[in-house]
C-alpha cells in the first residue's frame, strides 16, 4: 500500500477543506450494486412469473431510454424509474405498488451489502482533528444519498453534503462543486480567505467526473483511488494516486497537520 504523489508542489500546505465523492470511493459499489440487482431479479421474478433473461432485458432497456431521456441528472439514477419503464416493456402498464417493491427492494438489499472502504473512518476523524472540514460532493438523488451515509456512519463525520439533486447537475459539471465551496464559504466567515485556488482536496475513483471536473471547476487538489483508475492512471489533472484511506492516514499525520492544530 502506498500513495503516489505527482505533484508535490499541491500538497506542500494543509487543505482549506476537503470534498469526497461517495459512490465506489467512500465504499466499494460493484458488490453492493449485485446484491441490489439479484434481489429485485428475484422479487420480480416470484411475483410476475417471468424468465430473469426476459426480465433483465426489460430493465436494461428501461434503464437507457430513463439515462436518455434525462441526461445527466440525479433521476435519471432512479431506481424506481427503471422498475416502472420495466413493468411496462413487459405489458404490465405502470404498476404502483410493485415498482415501489421492486425500488425499495434494490436499496435495501444495496445498503446492506455495502461496507465502508478500510481506513475510511480513521481518515476522516484525522482531518476533524487536523480542523479541515469535510464535504459529500455526489451524483443521485438526496434522500438515497442521505441514507447511505446514516448506514454506513458516516453522515456525522462531514459538514456538508451536496448531491447532484441540489445542485441540478451531476458530476463533471462545475456546479456540484461550486456549491460545495459556498456552503463551506457561507458557513464560517473566515472560510472566504482561507479557500484559496488549489487549497481544496478532491478525492474520487472516477477520473472524468470526480478529477476532470473538480479540477475544471474549482482548481482542486485531486486524490484518485488506484484500484478504480484502470489505464487512466497518467491523467494530467491527477494530483496523487493511493490505495487505501490508510495510506492517507499516514500521508496526513507524516505531515504532522493534525499535530498543528491542537491547543
Amino acid at each position: 500500500m502506498s500513495t503516489n504523489v505527482v505533484n508535490s508542489e499541491r500538497f506542500v500546505d494543509k487543505p482549506s477543506a476537503v470534498l469526497f465523492d461517495l459512490d465506489n470511493t467512500l465504499y466499494a459499489y460493484e458488490p453492493a450494486h449485485k446484491a441490489g440487482t439479484q434481489a429485485v431479479r428475484a422479487k420480480a421474478l416470484s411475483k410476475i412469473g417471468i424468465e430473469a433473461a426476459e426480465f433483465d432485458l426489460a430493465f436494461l432497456k428501461a434503464r437507457a431510454e430513463i439515462k436518455s431521456q434525462l441526461g445527466e441528472t440525479a433521476s435519471s439514477h432512479s431506481r424506481l424509474l427503471y422498475s416502472q419503464r420495466a413493468l411496462e416493456h413487459l405489458g404490465m402498464r405502470s404498476q404502483a405498488l410493485l415498482s415501489l417493491e421492486l425500488e425499495q427492494t434494490y436499496w435495501g438489499s444495496f445498503l446492506a451489502a455495502s461496507e465502508p472502504r478500510e481506513g475510511v473512518y480513521d481518515f476522516l476523524d484525522l482531518l476533524a482533528r487536523a480542523g479541515i472540514p469535510r464535504v459529500i460532493v455526489t451524483d443521485l438523488t438526496a434522500q438515497i444519498q442521505l441514507r447511505k451515509l446514516v448506514f454506513l456512519e458516516l453522515d456525522k463525520r462531514f459538514e456538508y453534503v451536496v448531491t447532484s439533486e441540489e445542485s441540478g447537475h451531476d458530476k463533471p459539471d462545475g456546479a456540484g462543486f461550486d456549491l460545495a465551496i459556498s456552503k463551506l464559504n457561507s458557513g464560517n466567515r473566515f472560510a472566504e480567505s482561507r479557500l484559496q485556488e488549489g487549497s481544496v482536496w478532491m478525492i474520487g475513483d472516477n477520473v472524468i467526473s470526480d478529477i476532470e471536473g473538480s479540477k475544471s471547476a474549482i482548481n482542486a487538489t485531486t486524490l484518485a483511488l488506484q484500484s478504480e483508475l484502470g489505464g487512466q492512471s497518467t491523467n494530467p489533472a491527477i494530483d496523487m494516486i493511493f490505495d487505501s484511506f490508510t495510506d492517507l492516514v499516514k500521508f496526513v499525520s507524516n505531515k504532522g497537520w493534525d499535530l498543528n492544530n491542537r491547543g
